[in-house]
Formats: C-alpha cells, structure tokens, sequence
C-alpha cells in the first residue's frame, strides 16, 4: 500500500447520534411484534440529518456477524487490491453443487453480489490473504475492536464475517453506506459506483432503492438478518440500516426482512415520490 494512500485512509465514523437530531419512533415496533422478530431500524435524512430509530440501545451499543453484508467491504477490497479486476471479472464455478441454485455457475462481481454468492466472495477473500485483508480491516475501523483498539481477524480468512469472530454495529454500517454512497470511502471513486451499481435493485420513475442484505447465526444459533443501503426520491438520499434476530427457525428470514423493510419505509412516507 502506497504512503500517499496510507495518507488518504480514513476511520469509518458513524453518523453521530444526539438527542437533538434523534425521534424515537415506538409505532415502528409492531412491524418487530407481528414478525415475532427482536431488532432495531434507523433512518438518516441526509438533508436535515435527523434520524428516525427503532431501538436505540440495540443500534448504537451491539454488534453482530455482519454476514454477507460485508460483500460490500470484501468487493471494495478486492477492487482496489486488484484481485477483483472490474465487475464484470469472472470467477469459475468450482463444480461444488450447493443449496442455492444461483450460486452454481460461473460468475462475474456484479452477478456474484446480486445473488450473495458465498463462494464467489469465498475465492476473493482468499486471493486477497489475510495480512492484506486485516491492513484494509484496521484502516476503514470496519467492526467491534478488541481492548488493543484493533478489529483483528481471528478465524479463516474465507469465513471470518459469517462465525461471529468479526462483528458491527448497525450504527457503523449505516455510517458504511453513507459514506460508500458520496465516494467518502478509502477506495478509487470508480470502485465504489461499480459496489453501488450492484446495490441497485428497485429503480423507477419514483424512487431508487439500493441495499444489501445480509443473513447468519449467532453464538446462540439465532438467526440475524441485515438490510442495509439507501432509498433516493426526488435526488435525495435517506440511509437506512434494518437490523432483526429470532430464535425460530422456521422464520423465513429472506422473506421477513425485506417486508418489513417496505412496510416500515411505506409508513415513513416512501414510495410515493412525496419525501
């Protein structure tokens, strides 16, 4: 890594909390209740910088697998690295049949992103190596430090985001969006477009609507589900982290996030083209 782009690297700071710029919206718990999930929801109006939050305490003060959430961050990394040559870069099915039909072909980044897949990102984290990915790790302060000040990969480097050795805040990735989306972001401006195209996924005549999902298991075998990304009406953006757990394994937890993503953005206003 060049000294000048040592210079230039930044600590993801989230956006700041203050009781002045927070409402606390308890209506937004009964899209937790009728899912029979526990969780958190924060929204941040980048004009005003007022955030609108469900659970406070869960979004600033715990931390959880950030799951395939951090495609974002490993797609960065091996762009700039250059172990990602674009999106359009194909890695070779390994002829390894798994239990998401998508996964099993050849696929490009862009491809790979749109459908998570694990292996795709798997391949990247190993052709990016340990050092180099825990460098890039300290540099962007991506995930809970350990008492040393130090985010510090302590399992495989192909699995270290989805055991629970590496962990983040909702509060730090919305901070992550926010700053992917204006180009704030240690990488080369054209890295970042390529990560927000594939995060497109709705876009029309009334909104844009960007994310990335993410889904694991806790150290007590919870499911966690993530949404994380921006919704843009009227060229304005609003970043937004969703943040759910249960104990049931029979939730679809695929399903549940991204309805109570809509229902939740629906009663704030969205989709309309009004905001």
């Amino acid at each position: 890594m060049s000294s000048k782009l040592a210079c230039c690297l930044l600590i993801i700071i989230a956006v700041s909390c203050s009781p002045n710029n927070v409402k606390k919206d308890s209506s937004l718990q009964k899209y937790f209740d009728e899912n029979k999930v526990d969780g958190c929801f924060a929204l941040m109006d980048n004009g005003t910088g007022k955030f609108t939050l469900y659970n406070l305490r869960r979004y600033r003060d715990s931390s959880y697998l950030p799951a395939s959430t951090f495609k974002i961050v490993n797609s960065l990394i091996g762009l700039q690295t250059g172990k990602i040559v674009n999106d359009s870069m194909v890695i070779k099915w390994d002829e390894v049949k798994r239990w998401k039909e998508d996964w099993n072909q050849d696929l490009t980044m862009y491809e790979a992103f749109r459908v998570s897949s694990l292996p795709y990102y798997q391949e990247v984290a190993r052709r990016i190596g340990k050092d180099t990915m825990q460098i890039w790790l300290d540099s962007l302060g991506y995930g809970k430090k350990n008492k040393d000040d130090k985010v510090v990969i302590h399992s495989a480097i192909d699995s270290f985001w989805i055991d629970n050795s590496l962990k983040i805040t909702p509060d730090q990735q919305l901070g992550l969006v926010k700053q992917l989306y204006f180009d704030q972001l240690p990488f080369f401006k054209s890295y970042q477009e390529m990560v927000k195209r594939a995060m497109l996924f709705e876009n029309n005549a009334t909104y844009k609507l960007s994310y990335k999902t993410g889904w694991g298991t806790s150290e007590k075998d919870n499911y966690i589900g993530w949404i994380v990304g921006w919704i843009e009406e009227n060229n304005h953006p609003y970043f937004f982290v969703l943040n759910i757990e249960s104990a049931d394994k029979n939730i679809d937890i695929v399903a549940v996030r991204m309805k109570m993503l809509k229902d939740i953005l629906k009663q704030l206003g969205f989709f309309e083209g009004k905001m």
